[in-house]
């Protein structure tokens, strides 16, 4: 498996990737706008663009977007987002990390392996704990949040969505046996 920045490169896979989500249903966290743009190509551009502050959207921070591509078949089971710091919204509801496992590929241990590697990327951002949030009903994300070393600190509720959070923090550095997958 490796974390992979998105390029055109993998446009078709991209492309699989989002019409499992549109055709199966569920939520596509941490992968941006990608459940609306028509075109990849459109999509990667925004994700260069939320790299740099220059060209970060307003009132949106910067943000790392990584696919999560399994090597010996080239296939995209996953995406994870990285923010580098936390605005309002991010800092009470949806915190550092967004991830979302393809439907066809979940309760493999995709998503667990996925946030592990990741918080590898957020150490080199200078991070050294990161806020993850998932729904009090998600179960899975729960405990993928838990392997990686995730300390529950409270749930919240979200009233645009009307779902209540729960927000966990993981320390990025030293990741030793007791954050490790």
């Amino acid at each position: 498996m490796k974390l992979v920045i998105p390029t055109i490169e993998y446009e078709s896979e991209i492309q699989a990737y989002r019409q499992e989500f549109l055709t199966e249903g569920g939520g596509m966290d941490g992968c941006g706008s990608l459940r609306r743009q028509e075109r990849i190509s459109d999509w990667i551009k925004e994700v260069e663009d939320y790299l740099r502050k220059e060209t970060c959207p307003p009132d949106m921070v910067t943000a790392t977007q990584f696919i999560y591509i399994r090597e010996d078949d080239n296939k995209m089971v996953g995406a994870i987002q990285v923010r580098h710091y936390l605005n309002e919204y991010l800092e009470r509801f949806a915190g550092h990390i967004g991830y979302c496992v393809r439907p066809s590929e979940r309760r493999k241990g995709y998503a667990a392996r996925m946030l592990r590697d990741v918080l590898l990327e957020c150490g080199k951002l200078g991070l050294d704990k990161v806020m993850v949030s998932c729904a009090d009903s998600n179960e899975g994300s729960r405990r993928t949040i838990l392997k990686n070393g995730g300390i529950y600190e409270c749930t919240v509720h979200e009233p645009d969505m009307d779902i209540n959070l729960e927000r966990y923090w993981i320390v990025t550095s030293g990741q030793g046996s007791n954050n490790r997958v």
